[in-house]
């Protein structure tokens, strides 16, 4: 029997070849992209953290090596013409002791250096004007205070400073800091609030410094003078 030829393999088709570095020149640019994506997002994060949970790292490294404490809280709400506190002797719930904004009354303790106590119901509002308010205990060394009272002659301006029952041996700092009002924000901004074991200068300008000027209903550097 003769043998059948073997029917020959058909002919390979033409190699199919990726251009040279193409897909390593996709891949770094996927790779650029989400390293873009997630360095955006971790500056989102970083900048929430230190707005809702400390400002300026500076400013709690100077209160805290002074023994001092330094809180922030959420601005409680209120009313823009001030009706929601009718009388000296409303007390609204605020949210820290002593207030770092929230409800008031409609007028404001006038700028200085007291012996004596003044309505929380009104420094709240020359907190919302961008002042900060230091309180003092009445168990406060004499010698702190005369310290306290030269340090308020120093710089005066948009400082109020009182006496508080309810502080005991603590002096206290508080400011209200939001975005100004006139750029149409909502936004009524957190209360600071640093509670301190003795006078610091350093720490007490630091808080200063950092909170003077920007409440959310702000007035001119010039009308949160003395007397004013």
């Amino acid at each position: 029997m003769a043998r059948k030829d073997r029917t020959p393999n058909p002919p390979e088709g033409p190699q199919r070849h990726s251009t040279p570095g193409s897909g390593d020149a996709d891949r770094q640019r996927r790779i650029l992209y989400l390293s873009a994506a997630i360095g955006i997002a971790a500056l989102a994060v970083v900048l929430a953290v230190v707005f809702l949970t400390g400002g300026d790292e500076n400013e709690r490294a100077a209160v805290e090596s002074a023994g001092c404490t330094l809180e922030s809280f959420p601005a409680v709400p209120n009313q823009p013409d001030h009706s929601d506190v009718p009388t000296l002797t409303t007390r609204p719930q605020w949210n820290s002791n002593p207030p770092t904004s929230g409800p008031h009354y409609g007028e404001w303790v006038v700028w200085d250096f007291y012996d004596e106590e003044v309505p929380l119901v009104k420094s709240v509002h020359n907190l919302e004007h961008g002042g900060v308010v230091i309180h003092y205990g009445p168990q406060v060394p004499q010698s702190e205070v005369e310290q306290l009272r030269a340090f308020y002659g120093d710089d005066p301006n948009g400082l109020l400073v009182a006496a508080l029952p309810s502080n005991g041996d603590k002096i206290t700092l508080s400011a209200w800091t939001a975005p100004d009002a006139e750029t149409g924000t909502a936004d009524r901004g957190r209360g600071w609030l640093a509670r301190c074991t003795a006078f610091d200068e350093d720490a007490f300008s630091t808080f200063i410094e950092a909170h003077r000027y920007k409440g959310p209903e702000r007035l001119l550097p010039e009308q949160l003078a003395p007397g004013s």
